[in-house]
């Protein structure tokens, strides 16, 4: 059997590529490999973001394996490391993570999408949370993220119908960065990705950490937190040699040189 999942190096940039046709479903062992992509792309300090893409098909994904599911993979199978599809419960992730959903993303796939930072969108992508239909709900973050990331009576109605969301209604709720047509999906990925990359690597860290720590708070008990030496990550970054970096650099006239320290 072939990998259900590719990946490639480009500078900074990975990009992880499902590719188990003709929907790429996520069973088990390909939860399993695109959780070894994620590991490798949050401990290697030499990549900074990751593009998460279905290639070139009608699917980004359409979640959740049902075939194996009805060959005996119980529902609530443990999928390994980093929770359904390997990134939905990957808390330890410091880095962002860009989805570029180049078609249809159901179920798990949808929530796959919801675990990135970021949604690049094709313009023949379609998005919807169709575990009701089966009999279960969408409990590998779809129930949790949707209704934090779009207001919550259309979180609810997407939940309990299982209807598709257009790229287009997708982004005017904020929740898809950008709509392109499918032929230029990667191109406008990459360029994010890239735009990304050219920052500060503390800062994008401390950026996620503190949104993570800070997003069930009120904006005074946030910055309490944030000043309190409870976030690790944003200490880090005011302490490092790259806070010096920064705006020496833009004095100078040149390029900051980050370093990651």
């Amino acid at each position: 059997m072939t990998n259900p999942v590719t990946t490639k190096r480009d500078g900074a940039v990975f990009e992880i590529t499902l590719d188990r046709p003709k929907a790429n479903a996520i069973n088990v062992e390909t939860s399993k490999a695109l959780y070894a992509a994620f590991a490798e792309f949050r401990d290697d300090p030499s990549l900074l973001v990751a593009i998460l893409s279905g290639g070139e098909g009608r699917f980004f994904s359409a979640g959740w394996d049902l075939k194996a599911g009805a060959e005996g993979e119980a529902v609530d199978a443990d999928h390994g490391p980093g929770g359904f599809a390997g990134l939905t419960e990957l808390w330890d992730l410091d880095k962002p993570v860009i989805a570029a959903v180049n078609g249809l993303a159901f179920g798990g796939g949808f929530e796959l999408a919801l675990a990135a930072d970021l949604i690049i969108a094709a313009d023949t992508a379609e998005f919807a949370l169709t575990e009701v239909t089966l009999g279960i709900m969408a409990d590998s973050g779809g129930v949790l993220r949707l209704p934090k990331c779009i207001p919550l009576p259309i979180a609810m109605e997407l939940l309990m119908t299982a209807r598709r969301m257009s790229p287009e209604e997708g982004a005017r709720w904020g929740l898809i960065n950008k709509v392109v047509p499918k032929d230029q999906l990667m191109q406008e990925a990459r360029a994010l990705a890239e735009t990304i990359a050219a920052n500060a690597p503390l800062a994008l860290k401390a950026i996620k950490a503190v949104i993570k720590s800070t997003m069930p708070l009120d904006v005074k008990d946030g910055y309490a937190l944030m000043r309190s030496g409870a976030v690790p990550a944003y200490t880090q970054m005011i302490k490092s040699e790259d806070a010096l970096e920064g705006p020496r650099a833009f004095a100078e006239k040149r390029k900051p040189e980050w370093k990651g320290r």
